[in-house]
């Protein structure tokens, strides 16, 4: 099994794209879902949206295709972009496990220090 430190962590705005994009959108849509699904609580800009775009696709996580309208761009995820995001969500579900073992651990009164990871 792979640890966290062996694996490169994916930006919040990065993830959050991605995890829009398993339904096609074009760019307002995203911002809009994103902010949606979030209750508000992250908002992705214009600038910062088209930007992380343009280096998911080149990368390869995401295409792009035309839309309804002429000047109109529909993103979605590809199944390298998938298997990204999934590896992320095993990576924050470990980082939050190593955590809450370490913090019951601290409840428990224990002195002793619990490793996170295995540098």
């Amino acid at each position: 099994m792979m640890t966290i430190s062996q694996m490169e962590a994916m930006t919040d705005n990065v993830f959050f794209i991605l995890a829009s994009l398993l339904t096609d959108k074009h760019g307002y849509l995203i911002m809009q879902s994103i902010e949606e699904v979030t209750g508000g609580s992250f908002v992705i800009g214009p600038a910062s949206l088209y930007t992380n775009l343009k280096k998911l696709l080149k990368a390869g996580l995401i295409h792009e295709k035309p839309g309804e309208k002429s000047n109109q761009k529909v993103y979605g995820i590809t199944a390298r972009g998938i298997e990204a995001l999934q590896n992320e969500v095993k990576r924050k579900e470990q980082m939050v496990m190593l955590v809450k073992k370490a913090l019951e651990h601290r409840e428990g009164g224990a002195g002793d220090e619990i490793q996170i990871c295995d540098d």
